[in-house]
Parts: structure tokens; C-alpha cells; sequence
């Protein structure tokens, strides 16, 4: 079959044929149907080689929708044709968190060597994809599978963020989303459907800004060092309950604590790799920062429900397999709206 891997340190994704997949007792192949594009895929495309966890060469996509194309021994739940979302943050299964289905926050993942689908073990980029367990596949009816595909990150991240947020986001609140991409744009509709806060998008590109009014913020302004201040006189002086940084640099993180209301929630969701300032007298008092991580398996339940509602829609742009490695130079150069979409039959 035909797979989009990271072959060595510094250089671009390759298309490549690679041998196709067979379950194992309990695990599940999935025919992969739409795969989407990720910054994080960019993030660890930029490692060095002592910071990558893992070896290469490594199949990339963390989203990923398909089909049940054929069970190993044991595996029960679905059935071959069923229509799945794959859940990326895979973990041991058996932990308290596991559990609960906060497999994102498994204690034993790493140290078991258990690792997501294109994040250290093979991902959606390929017709073909092999899931450890049936309990990382959830259904979805109704939905066109490149809707859908990014719901597994760009939908579940925000949402995740967004229900840590919810006690703060009461009536004559105000929500500040910094940076309107893959992740923000989603954010900004989560927000409406599920808070009453007036949502302030912030962006240094105009048809980022223009897009979050499509989407339904209720401001989208340019964020440079004065925004805070446009922020604080929108806010009569007060400053916004919540922040959510999607970009995650030190410059976007000043401008989510400058931001800030006093008993704020700000969260740290991008990876740019910058550092937040925390300290009595460096923060509004009161304030609450936190660094979510991808979701529960029970919180991509309910995103699923809400994009079957009407209340999600993820912007996308279409490749084939073949022109993954065109997408991730237009995602890089960032130059892709909404999400980049492979369809690896397509």
C-alpha cells in the first residue's frame, strides 16, 4: 500500500510503498478513508535527531476516519463496513485515567512504549491503518469522512480546552482565541454553541480574520502588543475569563496573560514552544493557567454529536496521497485554511 512517511531527520515526507497491514489478536484494520494534516506532524518533523522518541521511518496523520476493513482474533464491537473515527492518544488501557477514558493523560504510555498513530507508531497517512484496540475506534453516522477526519484533533483539542474553561464563561463573559487556524477556527464555534461569552478572535493575517467572523466571533482583531488594551476597553477594564492560545509562542502567551481578567483561565494549546510567565505579580490574581492535551475518549463522543447536530464544521482543503507532501509545505508556509484533507484512495 501506498503511506506518506518522515524517512530521516530534516527531510521532507515521501510517499512510499510499504507493506500492507494484518491484525493481530484484538486489533482492528481500518481502510482508511480521509487523513488530516497537523502542526503537531510539523513540530515533530523539526526535532533533532536526539529529541525524537522514537525511530524512523514513521507513517505519518494522527486523524483519521475510515472503514472496518477486517478484525484480528478476538476483536469485537464493530463489524467490517462500519464507518469509525480513530482516537489518537492511545494508552495502557487499565490505569484509573484509562479508565475514565483520559487515555491522553495515561502515566504508563511512554514508559510501556505505547505510542499514537503517526506520532511513534503508524498513522493515517496510508490506505490502510492498523488500531490496537477497538476501543479506540468510535462511530460516526451521517457525516462526509473529510468533515469528520479533523473532528479526531482540530475538533477534540479545543473542545477538551473549551469544557476546562466552562465555569468562567458565564453570561457578559468574554473568550479570547489567539490564532485562527485548524484548532482556532473550531474553537471559536465551540464556544458559541456551548457558552454565552462574547468570543474575541486575534490573528495577524486577514483572511484568518475574515474566517473568524464566518465562523462567529463576535470581534476578530489583528494581534500585535496593543490588543491587549483593544481587549481591556471591550471588556470595561476588566480583561477576558478565558484565553486560549493556539499558537503557544512567547509572544502570543504575553498577550494571553496581558489579556487576562483577574480569577482568569488562560490555556496553552499551541506548539510554538514559548513559555508562559507565572508568578505572584506576573498575572492578573487569581488567575489559572493549564496545557491541555488532545482529549478523552469520551469528549470525542460528544464532538462527534455536535458536528452530526450542525454546530461543527471544519473548513478543509483536499489531497490526494500523493500531494501530501505539497500540503505539508502550504501547512508550514501557512498557507492552508482550516485543515488540509488527504484522501489516500482518492
Amino acid at each position: 500500500m501506498k503511506a506518506v512517511q518522515y524517512r530521516s531527520v530534516g527531510a521532507a515526507p515521501e510517499v512510499v510503498e510499504v507493506p500492507d497491514p494484518e491484525p493481530g489478536p484484538g486489533q482492528v484494520l481500518v481502510k482508511v478513508t480521509a487523513a488530516g494534516l497537523c502542526h503537531s506532524d510539523l513540530a515533530l518533523m523539526h526535532m533533532t535527531a536526539e529529541r525524537l522518541p522514537f525511530p524512523l521511518p514513521l507513517s505519518l496523520g494522527h486523524e483519521g476516519v475510515g472503514t472496518v476493513a477486517a478484525l484480528g482474533e478476538g476483536a469485537a464491537g464493530v463489524v467490517v463496513g462500519d464507518s469509525v473515527a480513530v482516537y489518537g492518544a492511545w494508552g495502557c488501557g487499565v490505569c484509573a485515567a484509562c479508565a475514565a477514558g483520559r487515555e491522553n493523560y495515561c502515566p504508563h504510555a511512554r514508559g510501556l512504549g505505547i505510542r499514537s498513530p503517526g506520532l511513534g507508531a503508524p498513522g493515517a497517512l496510508a490506505q490502510y491503518l492498523l488500531v490496537d484496540d477497538v476501543r479506540h475506534l468510535v462511530p460516526f453516522v451521517g457525516l462526509d469522512p473529510v468533515a469528520a477526519v479533523s473532528l479526531t484533533d482540530a475538533g477534540l483539542t479545543p473542545y477538551h480546552a473549551v469544557r476546562w474553561a466552562l465555569p468562567a464563561l458565564v453570561p457578559g463573559s468574554t473568550a479570547v482565541v489567539i490564532g485562527v487556524g485548524g484548532l482556532g477556527h473550531v474553537a471559536i464555534q465551540l464556544l458559541r454553541a456551548l457558552t454565552p461569552a462574547r468570543v474575541v478572535a486575534l490573528d495577524v493575517g486577514e483572511d484568518k480574520l475574515a474566517l473568524a467572523r464566518e465562523v462567529g466571533a463576535h470581534e476578530a482583531l489583528v494581534s500585535d502588543a496593543s490588543v491587549p488594551e483593544a481587549i481591556r476597553t471591550l471588556t470595561g477594564g476588566f480583561g477576558a475569563e478565558a484565553v486560549f492560545d493556539f499558537v503557544g509562542v512567547e509572544a502570543t502567551g504575553r498577550i494571553a496573560v496581558a489579556s487576562a481578567a483577574a480569577e482568569a483561565r488562560v490555556l496553552n494549546v499551541g506548539l510554538g514552544g514559548g513559555a508562559m510567565q507565572m508568578g505572584f505579580m506576573l498575572v492578573p490574581p487569581g488567575m489559572s493557567a493549564y496545557a491541555p492535551y488532545w482529549g478523552t475518549r469520551g469528549d470525542l463522543v460528544e464532538v462527534i454529536a455536535l458536528a452530526q447536530a450542525g454546530a461543527l464544521s471544519v473548513r478543509t482543503e483536499i489531497y490526494t496521497l500523493d500531494e501530501a507532501p505539497l500540503a505539508y509545505e502550504r501547512l508550514a508556509a501557512g498557507k492552508v485554511t482550516g485543515r488540509a484533507v488527504v484522501l489516500p484512495h482518492g
